[in-house]
C-alpha cells in the first residue's frame, strides 16, 4: 500500500475541476453565452480554467466542462496541460454539474472543485485552505462576508428584525467535496427531484458537514454587463 507521502498518494489527492457552462447567459445580452464572450482575446470560460492552472494554484488531476452543444468543438480544441473532458450541458446548472461529474474517472476519494464558469479570479490561498478542510468536513465552499445590514421582513414587507451580519456570507465557488460524496448527493437530489440554489445545498440536505472559508470580493461572478465592465482588462 502506498504511504501518505508517496507519489501515488500525492496523485490521488489532486483535485478535479468541474465547470458547468451550459447556460445561455441571457442577462449579459449580445447573443453569445457570457462564458464564451471574448475576454482579452480568449473566451471567458477558457480564461477561468487557465486561472486554475496558474503557478501556485493546487495542481489539478483533470478538468470536466459541460457546455452547450453549439460550443462542444470549440471547448474541446483548447490546449490545457491537464486532461480535459467536455460534455454537453443540461437544461439546468445542476444537470450540467451532474453530467460533468459522471464524466470524471472513478476516484471516489478525489476532491472535486465545482466552479462557476464566469468567476475568472479564484483566490489561491483560500483554495488551498478549502481543500485542506476536507480532512475534517464533508464539503467546503468559499464565501464573501456580508457588509450589508440585513433586515428580516414578512410577506407584506414589514420589518421583523435586524439580523447579525457576522453570521451571513455570500456563497461563492469553488464548492468542494470528494467525488463519491458529490455523486451520492446528486443521486439523492435526482431521486427526490430536489434543486438546490448552489451545490453544497445538496450536501446540507443530507446532513453533511460543510465548512465555509471566507473569501475576498475579488472572486466575483460576471453576471451582468455592469459586472463585465467593472472587471474587464483595460
Amino acid at each position: 500500500m502506498s504511504s501518505p507521502s508517496s507519489p501515488a498518494s500525492a496523485e490521488a489527492s489532486r483535485p478535479f475541476l468541474v465547470i458547468p457552462a451550459g447556460g445561455r447567459g441571457v442577462r449579459m445580452g449580445g447573443g453569445v453565452p457570457k462564458q464564451f464572450r471574448d475576454w482579452d482575446g480568449r473566451p471567458l470560460l477558457q480564461v477561468t480554467v487557465e486561472a486554475f492552472l496558474a503557478p501556485g494554484m493546487p495542481p489539478l488531476a483533470g478538468i470536466a466542462l459541460a457546455v452547450p452543444e453549439s460550443h462542444l468543438e470549440e471547448a474541446r480544441s483548447w490546449p490545457f496541460r491537464v486532461p480535459c473532458t467536455v460534455v454537453p450541458g443540461g437544461d439546468t446548472r445542476q444537470q450540467s454539474v451532474w453530467a460533468a461529474l459522471l464524466a470524471l474517472p472513478d476516484r471516489p476519494l478525489a476532491p472535486v472543485m465545482i466552479h462557476d464558469a464566469v468567476r475568472p479570479f479564484p483566490p489561491t490561498a483560500q483554495l488551498w485552505e478549502a481543500l485542506a478542510a476536507l480532512n475534517q468536513f464533508d464539503g467546503t465552499l468559499l464565501g464573501e462576508p456580508s457588509t450589508d445590514t440585513l433586515k428580516r421582513v414578512d410577506p407584506s414587507g414589514r420589518v421583523l428584525g435586524t439580523e447579525p451580519r457576522e453570521e451571513f456570507f455570500r456563497a461563492q465557488t469553488p464548492q468542494i467535496a470528494r467525488l463519491g460524496t458529490w455523486l451520492r448527493a446528486f443521486e439523492a437530489a435526482e431521486r427526490d427531484q430536489f434543486t438546490g440554489t448552489d451545490d453544497v445545498a445538496l450536501l446540507e440536505r443530507l446532513g453533511l458537514a460543510v465548512k465555509l472559508i471566507p473569501s475576498p470580493s475579488s472572486n466575483l461572478k460576471l453576471t451582468t454587463p455592469e459586472d463585465w465592465d467593472r472587471a474587464k482588462p483595460r
